[in-house]
């Protein structure tokens, strides 16, 4: 049960209301989530809806690439409802479901494609450690460039704020659906 309930349509200031029009009139067509805490001051929400809709529809990163940083940072936070929304979306972006299936178990993929196994191994570095060595950094700079390893970044930075809204508002999941992940593989390795 969410600790934190949606405001109802009677309820909403008019700026809160102009947020959620806002993305409701957007490419996510829909109030996500993570708004329903935000709302609690209508620019949060506003602003932070505009900032995932830009890392998440307008960066130099595929949207493979950006669904495994967004999956590895669920699985990092065990963020059950950030984990199923967005396995659904790393599917239909074409990540295989095996690699989806070792990210929630906390295994090391086994890619097959260079550029998603460097994004899932900068994306754990950089939740586990919160900086990357100089190699690792130089391995990244070579492979995505300046102005994707900085939108990588604040892809993880944004989804970490996602995914802690979730889990201490406790909002997702429906009570019907199980979650895939296990609370104790949360701290897992980075690569």
């Amino acid at each position: 049960m969410a600790r934190i309930q949606p405001l109802a349509q009677d309820e909403l200031s008019a700026e809160q209301l102009n947020a959620c029009r806002e993305v409701q009139s957007g490419p996510r067509g829909k109030v996500p989530t993570p708004m329903t805490a935000w709302l609690r001051n209508a620019e949060l929400a506003r602003r932070g809806q505009k900032l995932g809709e830009l890392l998440r529809f307008d960066t130099g990163l595929d949207a493979a690439l950006t669904e495994i940083a967004i999956l590895t940072c669920a699985r990092h936070w065990t963020s059950h409802h950030e984990w199923t929304a967005h396995k659904k979306l790393a599917l239909q972006a074409g990540v295989p479901s095996g690699v989806i299936a070792d990210i929630a178990a906390g295994r090391q993929p086994n890619f097959g494609d260079e550029k998603q196994e460097m994004i899932h191994k900068l994306s754990a570095t950089i939740l586990k450690k919160g900086k990357l060595a100089q190699p690792l950094y130089d391995e990244g700079m070579a492979m995505f460039g300046e102005r994707c390893l900085v939108e990588l970044t604040a892809i993880l930075g944004y989804y970490c704020l996602v995914s802690l809204t979730l889990n201490v508002f406790e909002l997702g999941l429906p009570e019907n659906v199980a979650s895939e992940l296990n609370d104790t593989v949360s701290d897992q390795e980075a690569p």
